[in-house]
């Protein structure tokens, strides 16, 4: 058994990787076959030669951005999970705080984000409120929807045993929550990378969003696509760590899942 679940999970890694290596081996052949000059398509090898050549350029801008995500997420978080408590707590935020979180996502943050630059100024401020503000509203909202899906049979085994609603809130209501939270965090992993390229598109001397945009009017292709790939490596390593997290504070609920998926083979 455990040996049929290891080939099964190396199985499933197997084939994306199988696909994304013959992709980008289509890629390289399509530009050498196709004389594609490098400002226009570079291939991989020549972005590779890139990434080698401009390590310590692209490095640092990599810390900034990184520490752009990394702030920005966890203010993200603190503030989407203490809302989210209050607001299954309260019916009276439920009531008038809920609502404007809803209305909140009609505002394009692309259209804020110049009104920061002029409130906080240039430095990384308001690139870390324009992560938070993107990765806020997922983390909040799915704890919400977690927060209320509690079995109302359990709710009332647990009053009639004399469970106080603050027992309730943190013995059942937070358990249940779990997966939804984690599904709203791996959500803002993965949007923050943008928010954060969003935030130095708009105004910026440093991170990987400027390199981009510094970059693309000198012709600059092969740099172009080295810093997208650092941040593509950064939100997969990001969402990876979000998963991992998971797994490690919920390890009753993937040995359930498991449990389910063997039965029904």
């Amino acid at each position: 058994m455990d040996l049929f679940r290891k080939s099964t999970g190396f199985t499933s890694w197997l084939l994306p990787v199988g696909i994304l290596l013959g992709l980008v081996l289509l890629w390289e052949l399509w530009v050498r076959i196709g004389d594609v000059p490098d400002w226009q398509l570079p291939a991989p090898s020549e972005i590779a030669r890139e990434l080698e050549a401009s390590w310590g350029l692209l490095w640092d801008h990599t810390l900034v951005t990184l520490k752009e995500i990394v702030v920005g997420f966890a203010a993200a978080l603190a503030a989407g999970l203490i809302l989210a408590g209050g607001i299954a707590y309260s019916r009276v935020l439920e009531r008038s705080v809920y609502p404007i979180v809803i209305a909140s996502q009609t505002v394009p943050i692309i259209a804020i984000a110049p009104l920061l630059l002029i409130w906080v100024g240039y430095g990384l401020t308001p690139k870390i409120i324009i992560v938070a503000l993107i990765c806020f509203y997922p983390i909040a909202v799915n704890t919400v929807d977690g927060l209320k899906a509690i079995d109302p049979d359990m709710v009332n085994m647990l009053r009639t045993l004399g469970a106080s609603r603050w027992q309730v809130f943190t013995k059942l209501q937070i358990p249940t929550a779990l997966p939804f939270m984690f599904s709203g965090i791996k959500i803002g992993m993965s949007v923050s990378v943008i928010a954060a390229v969003i935030g130095e598109w708009v105004g910026a001397s440093e991170g990987l969003g400027y390199l981009i945009t510094y970059s693309q009017p000198l012709f600059l292709t092969s740099r172009v696509f080295a810093a997208i790939f650092l941040l593509s490596i950064m939100g997969i390593t990001l969402f990876v760590l979000a998963v991992v997290a998971e797994r490690m504070m919920m390890p009753w609920y993937f040995n359930e899942k498991r449990a389910n998926t063997m039965d029904r083979l």
